[in-house]
C-alpha cells in the first residue's frame, strides 16, 4: 500500500503557496464551477457572452479577465442558432473561441476528446459544457446517487486540475423552490455541489421577470449576491452584495437606536417592556427584543462596545446592558 504523504503544521504554516488562480477575477476560479438556473432563463446567452469576452481579455461586470482560448461545448444547440446569437451580441466573434455541438459522454470518449483538443489548442484555459446532463452516463448498479454525482464532477475536476484550466458546467435547477438556500435547488444530489470548486445559481421569481438574482459561493470565492438584467441579449450587472453588505442589511434599525440610547447611559437594566417604553419604541417591539439582542449580541452589540446579559428572576426576565469598549465575547454569553 502506498504511504500517505503528510506535512506538519509548522512546516505548512511556513511554506509559501501560490494564491488561487482566477480566469475572471473573483468570479471564475481554476477548477470546476457550476452555473445553474431554470430552463430557458438565459444561461446559454450568459456563457456565450462570457466566452467571447474572455477570449478577447475584455472585462466582465468590471472584473479583469485573463485572455485565453475557450472551448464551448453547446450540446443543446446547432451551429446556425449559435451564429444567430453571435450576430445579436455586441462583441466581435474571436478566433480563439472554439464551438462544438456534439461530443462524447463521460467515460465514453469525452475525456479523450478534451485531451485531443488541449493538445491541438494548448492556449485553451476555459471549457464550457452546456449542459452537464448531456455528458453524463448511467452508473453501474451499487453506485448511490450521491456517489455517482460526486464521481461525475470529480472526473471533470481531475481534468481541470491536470491541465490547470477552468471548466464551467451549465446545469439545471429542480422545480421545487427553496428560498432559504438557493443552492438546494440544484438538480441532482448534493454530490454535484460538494465536488465543485464554485457554484452560481440564477433564480427568477417569475418567468416573465426581466431580472435574475445570482447567488455565488465557492472554496476560494466569498459568498455574494448579484442582480442581473438581460438587455439586448447581454446580462448586465445591476447590483452586487458582499457578505458584509448582506450582514449589514440584516441588522435591525432598533439596534442602531439602542446604541444611541446607551450613549448617555453607562448601563441599563430592566424588562423588555421597560426598555421599549424608555426608548419610545412601538409596543409590539417588546415581543422581539430578547430575540434580537440574543441574535446580534456577538455580531453587533459587542463590536459597538455593549455588553449584554439576561437573567430570569421569579418576577420577570431582566435585560442588562452596559457600555464597555473592552467587551470580551466570552463574557457576552447569555446567562439564565
Amino acid at each position: 500500500m502506498e504511504r500517505m504523504f503528510t506535512i506538519n503544521a509548522e512546516e505548512l504554516q511556513a511554506r509559501p503557496f501560490v494564491p488561487p488562480t482566477f480566469l475572471v477575477e473573483g468570479l471564475i476560479p481554476q477548477g470546476v464551477s457550476l452555473l445553474c438556473g431554470p430552463s430557458k432563463c438565459g444561461k446559454s446567452w450568459l456563457v456565450l457572452w462570457m466566452a467571447m469576452r474572455i477570449c478577447q481579455g475584455l472585462p466582465i461586470w468590471g472584473l479583469k479577465t485573463h485572455p485565453c482560448e475557450v472551448l464551448y461545448l453547446c450540446l443543446e444547440d446547432t451551429f446556425s442558432r449559435l451564429q444567430d446569437r453571435m450576430y445579436r451580441l455586441p462583441d466581435e466573434a474571436p478566433s480563439g473561441l472554439h464551438l462544438c455541438v456534439a461530443a462524447g459522454k463521460l467515460r465514453a470518449g469525452l475525456e479523450e476528446q478534451i485531451e485531443s483538443h488541449m493538445a491541438a489548442h494548448p492556449e485553451t484555459e476555459l471549457i464550457i459544457i452546456d449542459t452537464f446532463q448531456k455528458i453524463r452516463t448511467a452508473h453501474g448498479s451499487g453506485v448511490g446517487v450521491y456517489a455517482g454525482d460526486y464521481e461525475d464532477v470529480s472526473t471533470l475536476k481531475k481534468i481541470a486540475d491536470g491541465f490547470g484550466i477552468s471548466i464551467l458546467l451549465v446545469h439545471h435547477l429542480r422545480k421545487q423552490k427553496d428560498k432559504s438556500d438557493p443552492f438546494n435547488q440544484i438538480s441532482g444530489s448534493n454530490g454535484i455541489l460538494g465536488a465543485a470548486d464554485a457554484a452560481f445559481v440564477m433564480v427568477k421569481e417569475r418567468r416573465s421577470q426581466g431580472t435574475v438574482s445570482m447567488f455565488m459561493t465557492g472554496r476560494d470565492l466569498p459568498y455574494q449576491e448579484l442582480v442581473l438584467q438581460l438587455t439586448d441579449c447581454v446580462w448586465e450587472l445591476l447590483e452586487q452584495k458582499t457578505e458584509d453588505d448582506i450582514r449589514a442589511e440584516e441588522i435591525p434599525e432598533f439596534l442602531h437606536r439602542l446604541v444611541g440610547f446607551l450613549q448617555e447611559r453607562r448601563e441599563w437594566s430592566g424588562t423588555a417592556t421597560q426598555l421599549i417604553e424608555e426608548m419610545g419604541e412601538d409596543e409590539s417591539m417588546k415581543y422581539r427584543v430578547v430575540k434580537i439582542l440574543g441574535r446580534f449580541q456577538h455580531s453587533f452589540l459587542e463590536p459597538n462596545g455593549i455588553r449584554y446579559r439576561t437573567e430570569k428572576t421569579a418576577a420577570a426576565r431582566l435585560l442588562m446592558l452596559r457600555r464597555d469598549d473592552s467587551c470580551d465575547s466570552r463574557d457576552g454569553l447569555i446567562a439564565g
